[in-house]
């Protein structure tokens, strides 16, 4: 998300570190080359002229032309200019009331149907934390992509849900339908799918202001593909003219969409974005955090949300075993394996990388992070090649017994090797950590 713009924005305050103060001259560069960025990410010339100005005004307000650390003080002033255009700080995460009933609307191939199980996915999550369950009902008025109500009641099994199937194919009298199921049943949540095209429609719209006319439902939900860019925005706009929508959900963050389009969707149609589409599995949904968003397109990572992850992820005990390894700097195999199948739990290299302060500046490629998913995945099966005994005490190694891990792991023992190097730094850095007391600042 956002990595065109957290790689020119780090970029662009690299090179201010280097100067002792910020002049006219430089600033005047600056600021075009922040316009550059965001016209190459997709935002549209007027809010990327808005946010200039806005930027400007802060700039000579604050009285940073002329000051010491001008790269420090311009990349506070652009982070608070970006979280304002991306929606503000909330002061608390978003969460249904209930009961509710959530209307879910969008075009033809935005993610609709797969949305509905992300967030009853979501809602779940959030209820167990708490110790708590819910009571939630899916179901479909699209009777116009084939399969999509049977995609949708295949998807309400997979996280467990309730499904109804109405027996009218009339979008407005089989809303009806679930909407008294959804009342009989005693649900707490209702997601309802509707219908999307290709293209906004007057068909459509009609139908949908009967549909919402019917439900009066609580939520409004827009869907948003973030691959079609600035397009998003006029979609948007026909959905809150017709029938008005309280926030959006944006899908295909995690693809190579610029970002232009969630820069500029708060600004244009003051509405807030609630969640972002990041993968294709159920619980890649992630609430959205203007906050969140802003520090990772400067290039200054995410560690709470890296944290939260972590902590979704991986349990509590797991967390504690893999500091008390590290931090005793006597790491063996089976440790080393035990770490990287936690850092695999959190995603990819190029998901994780993106948390990470700093990584927008640095050049790693696709194809450089997926060579890393394939390395790590190899020392795994590696490891597991091996006997407990050689995990505890890789000293053991000699060259026979790596030619017969080498077989069981169907790699070479050069391949064998390389892992012994890896585990031997890391080792090396874990003894450098504790001998220097930086174990015991966290």
């Amino acid at each position: 998300m956002f990595d065109l713009l957290s790689q020119k924005f780090s970029s662009l305050f690299s090179r201010l570190t280097g100067s002792t103060k910020l002049t006219e001259h430089n600033l005047q560069e600056t600021f075009d080359s922040v316009r550059d960025a965001l016209l190459d990410a997709d935002v549209p010339y007027d809010v990327v002229e808005t946010f200039i100005a806005d930027v400007k005004q802060e700039v000579v307000g604050q009285g940073v032309l002329g000051s010491l650390k001008p790269a420090e003080q311009l990349m506070k002033v652009v982070n608070d200019k970006l979280v304002a255009f991306l929606g503000g700080k909330h002061e608390a995460p978003f969460s249904f009331q209930l009961p509710s009933i959530v209307l879910v609307m969008g075009l033809q191939g935005s993610g609709k149907t797969t949305t509905i199980a992300k967030l009853a996915h979501w809602v779940q999550k959030e209820a167990k934390a708490r110790s708590k369950t819910r009571r939630i009902l899916v179901g479909s008025v699209d009777f116009y992509r084939p399969a999509a109500i049977d995609q949708l009641e295949v998807l309400a099994n997979q996280v467990q849900v309730d499904f109804y199937r109405a027996q009218s194919t009339d979008p407005v009298r089989a809303a009806q339908e679930i909407v008294n199921h959804y009342k009989q049943g005693g649900y707490e949540l209702l997601l309802l799918d509707t219908a999307g095209r290709l293209h906004v429609d007057e068909a459509m719209l009609h139908e949908l202001v009967a549909i919402d006319k019917l439900l009066e439902p609580r939520y409004k939900f827009l869907v948003l593909d973030a691959m079609t860019g600035q397009e998003s925005l006029n979609v948007a706009k026909a959905f809150n003219e017709r029938i008005g929508f309280k926030a959006a959900i944006l899908t295909k963050m995690d693809s190579d969409t610029r970002g232009g389009a969630a820069f500029a969707f708060r600004f244009v149609l003051q509405k807030p974005i609630r969640f972002v589409g990041v993968g294709e599995k159920i619980d890649d949904l992630d609430p959205f955090y203007p906050e969140r968003a802003a520090s990772r397109m400067i290039g200054m990572g995410d560690i709470k949300s890296l944290i939260e992850r972590a902590n979704e992820k991986i349990k509590q005990v797991d967390q504690e075993a893999a500091y008390k390894s590290m931090s005793s700097g006597k790491m063996t195999l089976q440790d080393f394996a035990d770490q990287m199948d936690m850092v695999s739990r959190l995603g990819s290299l190029s998901q994780v990388v993106k948390y990470i302060p700093g990584m927008g500046n640095v050049n790693l490629s696709q194809d450089m992070l997926q060579k890393g998913d394939m390395e790590v995945k190899r020392f795994k099966a590696i490891i597991s090649s091996m006997t407990l005994k050689e995990r505890i005490q890789p000293r053991l190694l000699d060259g026979s017994r790596k030619n017969r891990v080498a077989k069981g792991a169907g790699v070479t023992v050069q391949e064998v090797n390389l892992l012994l190097q890896r585990f031997e730094q890391v080792q090396q850095y874990a003894k450098l950590f504790k001998k220097r007391g930086f174990f015991g600042k966290f």
